[in-house]
């Protein structure tokens, strides 16, 4: 029975820790302070539609696309680990985050920054395209979804989730986060290698 759903559990996980749902809430909380609880609600929704149609796109056309420039998977894997790794470092120093925020005023901010890149970044593509090359398009797309349902919830509820976890527990779970992107990362670039060395 356990097997039936390894494949699913297995592509959650590397999503899960890339889209950052949790560690994203401070951000998210930030941009849309003194908006009314409606439009709150639809940036939401405009974040959401947004993060979720620019990575199950991606998800469809990717590999074509990389098919299109001759680059392998092997290929992929090797760059898209080296990428994950620069951010999660990136992310691990001290004063760095995931966009600047200026604005929280602008209009469309559900779109940009928070639809992508702050929830759907490269991150998350690269992780999306590696899942279904690893996993099937079946069990990425429930992954995909399910994660994209779970930042729903998180923003629904954001203010919540900040009184329970406070700041500085919301930035805890966001590094321990970004320490298993950076071992997914370097598992990448292994798994590259190694079918370049097997091909």
């Amino acid at each position: 029975m356990m097997k039936l759903f390894e494949p699913y559990i297995l592509s959650f996980i590397p999503i899960f820790v890339t889209v950052d749902a949790i560690g994203n809430i401070p951000i998210f909380v930030s941009i849309v302070e003194g908006t009314s609880k409606k439009q709150r609600h639809k940036i939401i929704i405009e974040t959401v539609t947004t993060a979720t149609l620019v990575a199950v796109i991606f998800m469809l056309v990717g590999k074509w696309i990389l098919s299109l420039l001759g680059i392998t998977i092997q290929d992929f894997q090797i760059a898209g680990g080296a990428l994950l790794f620069v951010i999660a470092v990136r992310l691990l120093l001290p004063g760095m985050q995931k966009i600047s925020v200026s604005d929280g005023k602008d209009r469309d901010v559900g779109v940009f920054p928070l639809g992508t890149p702050l929830i759907t970044g490269p991150a998350v593509l690269t992780a999306t395209l590696m899942m279904l090359d690893t996993y099937g398009i079946v069990p990425t797309f429930i992954s995909l979804v399910l994660n994209m349902l779970f930042v729903w919830i998180t923003l629904s509820r954001a203010d919540w989730i900040m009184k329970v976890m406070g700041s500085n527990g919301t930035r805890a779970f966001a590094k321990i986060m970004y320490i298993l992107l950076a071992a997914i990362a370097v598992m990448m670039i292994r798994r590259g290698v190694e079918g370049i060395i097997l091909r």
